[in-house]
């Protein structure tokens, strides 16, 4: 692979869940495009292109800083899905499932993190 991020597996778990949020998000009602719909998708966003982009070759530090952007994006979408549940617009079985799986990301990027 041509990038380092590429080889990640919090990168590539990150891109998984990226994905099944967007087309999660493809459910919600007309009138959220430009606000729950947007945040969502773009704090999912957010999470890969973090990591991404801190994994660049600079120091450490720097790539610690970004995993904590990570971090506090992926804690955003987590926020967006109980307000969707909240909102009727996913049931408890999507959200439990997400919500798990974010979990799980969550700890990755801070183990990655706490390895620096």
């Amino acid at each position: 692979m041509a990038f380092r991020f590429e080889d990640l597996q919090v990168w590539q778990k990150a891109m998984d869940l990226d994905e099944q949020i967007n087309q999660l998000s493809k459910s919600f009602p007309k009138e959220e495009i430009y606000v729950l719909t947007s945040q969502i998708r773009r704090a999912a966003d957010s999470v890969v292109l973090n990591i991404a982009e801190g994994s660049t070759g600079q120091s450490k530090a720097v790539f610690k800083l970004f995993l904590g952007y990570s971090l506090r994006s992926a804690i955003e979408v987590v926020s967006c899905l109980f307000i969707a549940k909240k909102r009727g617009y996913i049931n408890d079985d999507s959200f439990n499932k997400l919500y798990t799986e974010f979990e799980i990301l969550v700890k990755m990027v801070t183990s990655l993190k706490n390895s620096f």
